[in-house]
């Protein structure tokens, strides 16, 4: 990213001039043309002292930290302190550094005569596309209070519709990775134990025996080599998912399995209705709507089909024939969407889907959690159990012979 000190002119003629910061000129000129100022001039400005390297030490602020910095803001705003000083009594009181410094930055560039927007778009790590680009919006309309609501309001909802999804995958895969560490511990430093005694007593095993004294050695011989390999595979399997073949495959197969895929669908559909509500309500261009709830989608599949959405509008369709096509919306949500869009009430049609579907991802990630917990119980006390009854089988066999 560089900055660069430009100057345009409007559709009035009147000519226009600042820094953006952009990836290059023909990028700066672009984004320019989307707020319909046509660039005359650009040159590339020299990175200041103490420019973005400074703010690399520590994390990232949490969605919450940019939330709770959200509303202040709108706080401040309304009550009439000024821009510059909101910035700097904010900046003196995030305890995350790196947002702290962010903030501090965003304000020597506020006072440096850049717009509020421009400026957050120096930190994209901090201040993503949704986020700089409702600030614009809201200083355009002269309701950056408002659009500050809106947005905490956004962040919120999004953490709490990423919590939800962290509790319907990270409690089956924290089950299995517990339960296989229990059934490798077991195989690795019990069993043997009972195979030397079976060893020394010289009776024939069963077969459930047998089994599981042969996996026993298994993991004793190969043990390392299987970690090596279980860390390959994913190794191999994130480099695969970062390919864009690779991530297309594999979000187009979570969306069909049986039990996590129609949760996903209903994530994805909350996800993006709620983005395309908040940014339509804030005063956003539907096709930057698009293009922004697209990239913050999170799925491929749902990319492409808000990207197609995007298509079809440029070329003067309706949102509704994508949408069906894509195969990823349920039908009652295009129809409300298509009902929204042909009343001229879109904003509050998707606002309604929105708190629809997260309160169904809500209900089904309990469902689910309460579906899970006594099957991983039972498969994980079946697999144990097993090991421990093979175990004691010749014991029990040499019990009943020497009774005879």
């Amino acid at each position: 990213m560089a900055t660069f000190s430009f100057k345009g002119q409007n559709r009035k003629g009147e000519v226009i001039s600042g820094e953006r910061i952009a990836d290059s000129r023909q990028a700066l000129a672009l984004a320019l043309r989307r707020e319909q100022i046509l660039l005359v001039e650009a040159q590339e400005k020299k990175a200041r002292s103490g420019g973005l390297s400074k703010f690399e030490f520590g994390g990232n602020p949490k969605p919450k930290d940019l939330a709770v910095f959200t509303r202040q803001f709108s706080v401040m705003i309304d009550s009439g302190v000024p821009l510059v000083q909101s910035l700097q009594i904010l900046a003196e009181t995030q305890e995350n550094k790196k947002f702290a410094a962010a903030i501090k930055g965003v304000t020597n560039d506020v006072e440096s005569g850049n717009s509020l927007a421009q400026s957050m778009k120096g930190f994209p790590k901090i201040f993503d596309a949704l986020y700089t680009n409702m600030v614009s919006a809201g200083e355009a309309g002269g309701i950056l209070d408002t659009i500050f609501q809106r947005l905490a309001v956004y962040i919120e909802k999004a953490v709490k519709l990423k919590r939800a999804v962290q509790s319907a995958m990270v409690y089956p895969i924290a089950v299995i990775v517990i339960a296989s560490g229990v059934i490798t511990l077991i195989l690795w430093k019990v069993v043997p134990a009972f195979t030397e005694l079976f060893e020394s007593m010289n009776v024939d095993l069963p077969l459930p025996t047998r089994v599981v004294i042969g996996a026993s050695k298994f993991v004793g011989s190969y043990g390392i080599l299987m970690a090596i390999g279980v860390g390959i595979l994913i190794f191999g399997f994130k480099a695969y998912y970062g390919t864009p073949k690779g991530r297309y495959t594999v979000d187009k197969t979570l969306l069909r399995l049986p039990i996590f895929g129609p949760l996903l669908r209903k994530i994805a559909v909350a996800r993006f209705t709620r983005t395309m509500a908040t940014l339509i309500a804030s005063g956003v261009p539907i096709l930057d709507c698009l293009e922004i709830t697209a990239a913050t989608s999170g799925n491929a599949i749902v990319e492409e089909a808000i990207l197609s959405v995007k298509k079809a509008i440029e070329e003067g369709r309706t949102i509704v024939d994508p949408l069906k096509a894509s195969g990823v919306f349920p039908n009652m949500v295009v129809s409300m969407i298509g009902v929204g869009e042909q009343a001229g009430a879109l904003e509050a049609m998707l606002t309604k889907i929105a708190d629809f579907y997260e309160e169904e991802v809500d209900a089904a990630v309990a469902d689910l959690m309460t579906a899970m917990e006594p099957v991983m119980i039972v498969v994980l006390g079946v697999i144990v159990g097993g090991i421990v009854i093979s175990m004691y089988l010749p014991i029990f066999t040499l019990v009943g012979q020497l009774s005879k």
